[in-house]
């Protein structure tokens, strides 16, 4: 059977990279419904056509992370949209740099909202619609690597996104009896359009950045999204059993490691 046969998944910052493979990803194993949320109407609305057209039926939901009443509103939109919500899946985030030093009040507060408030509420309103419902569900949460203590120019975002860590394993912990499971999964560098953007942007990476990448790592590759997605289906699927509260680590470099 396949690994959500039947069940309807909202992503979050679905529109593109990890979480548009997200939901390619989910259609592939049999959802009945996907919401995906991004500020880009026309890159969200292209997204929904295509897995619509493979026969999932794919919702566009035109929200900003930054505006948490969008956020939350989200995934009553979804429940409005399919009668119900199965699963959520957190995908979005903001990787603005910033140093301790410079970064400001309003660059922090930007990826509080993003990569932590926003996240926490689109969870605790799945979680009041699974309660309300008397049904299991599940919840995974993008997280990253960096989280573990990350860069020097990501401050901000490791804080946020530690944030997340935390968050995601006191929900787990809260309403593990409510047989509701929530993961996450800290991600390490991952070949996307965004990634690309990002080098080329903050950087001074060019055209030949991904092929330099490749190299510099153990494995010979970046991160692949189709595979990080086809993980993150098997956390929301009841394949992965009664795994809840987990953090897991999805990176070639081993964090504690000492050469």
């Amino acid at each position: 059977m396949p690994l959500l046969q039947d069940k309807v998944i909202l992503i979050s910052g679905g529109t593109q990279g990890l979480g548009a493979g997200v939901a390619r990803r989910a259609a592939a194993e049999g959802a009945a419904g996907i919401a995906v949320t991004g500020r880009n109407a026309e890159t969200g609305e292209k997204l929904a056509a295509e897995i619509s057209a493979t026969g999932v039926e794919t919702r566009f939901i035109k929200t900003d992370l930054a505006d948490v009443e969008q956020a939350r509103n989200s995934v009553l939109e979804t429940i409005s949209a399919f009668g119900r919500l199965d699963c959520t899946v957190n995908a979005a985030g903001l990787t603005t740099r910033g140093t301790m030093l410079d970064t400001t009040p309003e660059l922090f507060d930007a990826h509080i909202a993003v990569n932590l408030k926003s996240p926490f509420f689109i969870m605790a309103e799945t979680i009041k619609h699974l309660r309300s419902r008397g049904v299991p569900g599940s919840i995974v949460n993008v997280i990253s690597i960096a989280e573990l203590g990350g860069q020097p120019y990501l401050a901000a975002y490791v804080a946020a996104k530690a944030g997340l860590a935390g968050a995601t394993r006191n929900a787990a912990h809260a309403h593990r009896w409510d047989k509701i499971r929530i993961n996450g999964l800290d991600i390490g560098w991952t070949a996307t359009d965004g990634e690309a953007e990002t080098q080329k942007k903050f950087h001074g990476a060019g055209e030949d950045w991904l092929e330099k990448a490749n190299a510099s790592v153990p494995m010979g590759k970046l991160g692949q999204v189709d595979e990080i997605a086809e993980f993150i289906v098997f956390l929301l699927s009841g394949r992965s059993g009664v795994v809840t509260g987990s953090v897991i680590d999805w990176d070639q470099n081993v964090y504690g490691g000492s050469d």
